[in-house]
Formats: structure tokens, C-alpha cells, sequence
């Protein structure tokens, strides 16, 4: 597995996610907030709310916080949310990209490129490095869902493009107008999924060592605690004797 899944394997195995729970919280619930108003209120209505809440629900997102951000969306007091991508180079030319909600798009801009320039990286044009991911849907399950065989064949019966498991579990990968249509299916023959999301998967990805690890996770910390940034993907690859050390 590459960037984003080895990525989301070294913020669990590090307890990040808990550490950062309220803010983890807060992206979620803004997430909600913006598909719920863009669209219709009600999640079986707008795909891309039901994705929000069935995400902020495989985080332990409490109900009372979830129903919160839609109705926040139908206020007349609701803010308005620009969605930004930055891209740019990390530390080992690695590229990255970012996700941002933001009510202030040039204080938000400031701050993404000087958190790139002071950790050893570059923010770019759009477009600079996007080439080199695809836009998928992901679906994520753990490893009791089913064995490797009982999995595929689900996935690929949900109209899934490809599974791939492994003893932390099982990722499913679709393109990304199936996301839906997937889960649902997915759903109805394995259960609840323990993520599901759009992500960016590198197409082609770059080896760091350790010390390229290392530095490339404190700028992407340091990204993603900034309460405007959603989302960061790298296309890094590592060692699993790498990625013990970290």
C-alpha cells in the first residue's frame, strides 16, 4: 500500500487520531456543514452528505455533533466555506497535496505556503503535481469483515475497481462518481465499512529513507493542524523497516 493508506496506518499506530479528536470533530462536522448546504438537508437525498456522516460516524462522531452541523447549514448565519487544493513538493520531491475549507481564502493561502517553505518543501501552481494521483473512492474494512477471497469478490460485485487486504484490513478502491453506489452495495454484504471517502492515489509514488519520513511527516503534521486544512495526501513510499522506526 501507498501514501495515503500507509499514512492512515502510522497516525493510528501513533494514537494521533485520539490526540487530535476535537479537531478531527470539527473537520468532520464542517464537512457536513458544507455538503449539507450545498445540497439537500437530508443525507438519503444528497450522496455527498451521506458520505459526511457516514464518515464522521466511523470516527466516533456523536450524533448530537452531527445533526449540530446540518442544521448550522440551514441557518442564515452559516458561514461560507471556499474548498481550496493546494499542491506542492515536500521534503525528497515528494508531491503533496492539500485539502482546504476556508472562510478566508488569502489567510488560509499565507499559511499553507509558509508551513511549506519552513519544512523543507514548495507550494506549486494547481495543477503542479495533481497529475500524478487519480481521484478514487475508498472503502476501508477491518480485518474480521471476511477473508481476502470473501472480500475481492463482494468488491467486486459492489462494481468496485480493486480490493486490497492485508492483516490491518481491507481496501477497496472505486472510481470516484461509484463512491456511493459502492458503499451501498458493500453495505448490504459485509456491513458497516469503517471508512468511506474520496482520496487522491498517487499513480506513481516516491522512496524516502528515514530521515525523508521523518521531515516529510512534520510538514504534513503540521498541515494538518491547521483547522483549515481537511485533508493532506503525499505519494511517499516507505520500507515496512522504515515505517517501524517512525
Amino acid at each position: 500500500m501507498a501514501g495515503h493508506s500507509k499514512w492512515a496506518n502510522i497516525q493510528h499506530r501513533k494514537g494521533r487520531q485520539d490526540a487530535a479528536r476535537s479537531k478531527l470533530f470539527s473537520k468532520l462536522a464542517k464537512e457536513i456543514t458544507v455538503a449539507a448546504k450545498m445540497g439537500d438537508p437530508d443525507p438519503e437525498k444528497n450522496p455527498r452528505l451521506r458520505l459526511a456522516v457516514k464518515e464522521a460516524k466511523s470516527q466516533s462522531v456523536p450524533k448530537d455533533v452531527i445533526d449540530r452541523a446540518i442544521k448550522k447549514s440551514q441557518g442564515g448565519d452559516a458561514e461560507n466555506y471556499d474548498e481550496i487544493r493546494y499542491e506542492g513538493y515536500g521534503p525528497g520531491g515528494v508531491a503533496v497535496i492539500v485539502e482546504a475549507m476556508t472562510d478566508n481564502k488569502n489567510r488560509t493561502a499565507s499559511t499553507v505556503r509558509s508551513t511549506f517553505s519552513k519544512n523543507g518543501g514548495n507550494l506549486g501552481e494547481t495543477g503542479s503535481v495533481g497529475f500524478m494521483f487519480e481521484r478514487k473512492g475508498e472503502v476501508t474494512y477491518k480485518a474480521d469483515a471476511g477473508d481476502a477471497d470473501t472480500v475481492f469478490e463482494a468488491a467486486i460485485e459492489a462494481g468496485a475497481e480493486d480490493c486490497e487486504s492485508s492483516e490491518e484490513g481491507h481496501v477497496i478502491t472505486c472510481a470516484d462518481t461509484d463512491l456511493n453506489e459502492v458503499s451501498t452495495a458493500l453495505e448490504a454484504t459485509l456491513g458497516e465499512s469503517d471508512s468511506t471517502k474520496l482520496i487522491w492515489q498517487p499513480t506513481t509514488t516516491t522512496e524516502l529513507d528515514l530521515d525523508g519520513m521523518q521531515k516529510l511527516m512534520r510538514l504534513i503534521d503540521a498541515l494538518e493542524d491547521d483547522d483549515d486544512i481537511q485533508r493532506v495526501t503525499a505519494n511517499f513510499e516507505a520500507s515496512d523497516e522504515v515505517l517501524a522506526q517512525l
